[in-house]
């Protein structure tokens, strides 16, 4: 019940951001590349961040003086400082040759690193990591996550310390596991708080610089296509019990369709879009169908 209800949020979630970042033909075009990018061809999430990004800046054009750059004199020694706390944990499990931490240290910085376009442009690379590229997952494990992390009163991105957990739990019990949580909640808010007090004084003179500007744009149509993979690769997983990774991206079998999981997208979908219910109240509901469905 709850990963069919994570289906229509994701799609509402793709539906919004569409209207705000799709406005112009080449928009339209970035969001279909990066779709095709990702779902046929594996391309990493950064590599398609970084190409849209280069497009936007080369292709935009403009005369508009940028605002003065309101700078601080203490910027570096900010910024040192921050980098430095972000930096610590990870050089202590690197330093106790901890293989395991080290690695969920590092992904989560890196992840940290390329927050572009929100945060379900930044889960659909996470997903992509931990279930195919680290195995620290499992899918069902993952969507579970996301549907749980949409009840928590706080920023969706705090799934990122739910996978840690688990992966710390399946490789070495409760006490990895919270040591994994906890360093993945570090490396993904810590380096927050460098953007934010390093990056405030010069806000207003780089959004004022219309190639920087364009650059932004591009990466936001990019996010569309992100999500638009993320979405149709959640889909599939639900609906279908036999996927399979193919040479251009996921198949499913098409006789092992769930009639129980289409009903239940179906409910979600008239009690989120239509009926416009609470999301937290939809997800009782649709879990409680789903497991009475189950158990009958």
């Amino acid at each position: 019940g709850i990963q069919a209800t994570v289906v229509v949020i994701v799609l509402q979630a793709l539906w919004k951001l569409s209207n705000k970042a799709l406005k112009t033909r080449a928009s339209w075009i970035l969001a279909a590349l990066a779709f095709i990018a990702l779902f046929f061809l594996g391309v990493p999430f950064p590599l398609i961040v970084l190409g849209a990004g280069l497009y936007g800046y080369v292709s935009q054009s403009g005369t508009a003086a940028p605002a003065p750059v309101q700078g601080h004199p203490r910027t570096l020694r900010t910024g040192g400082i921050w980098a430095a706390r972000w930096a610590a944990p990870v050089a202590l499990v690197w330093a106790l040759d901890h293989a395991f931490l080290t690695q969920i240290a590092l992904f989560f910085s890196q992840l940290a690193v390329v927050t572009f376009g929100g945060a379900y442009a930044v889960l659909a690379y996470m997903t992509q990591a931990v279930v195919d590229t680290h195995g620290w997952l499992t899918t069902p494990q993952m969507i579970d996550a996301l549907g749980l992390a949409e009840t928590t009163p706080g920023p969706l991105i705090l799934v990122t310390q739910f996978v840690g957990f688990l992966a710390g739990m399946s490789e070495g019990g409760f006490g990895l596991a919270i040591a994994a949580a906890l360093l993945t909640l570090w490396v993904t808010f810590t380096p927050c708080f460098l953007w934010i007090f390093a990056g405030a004084p010069y806000v207003e003179s780089l959004l004022s610089r219309p190639r920087l500007k364009g650059a932004l744009e591009a990466i936001s149509a990019s996010v569309v296509g992100v999500i638009l993979n993320m979405s149709i690769w959640i889909a599939m997983h639900v609906l279908f019990s036999d996927v399979t990774d193919g040479r251009f991206g996921p198949a499913v079998d098409l006789g092992s369709i769930s009639a129980m999981n289409a009903g239940l997208i179906g409910l979600a979908a008239l009690f989120l879009i239509l009926l416009r219910l609470p999301l937290i109240a939809t997800l009782g509901v649709i879990g409680v169908i789903g497991a009475s469905a189950g158990l009958a």
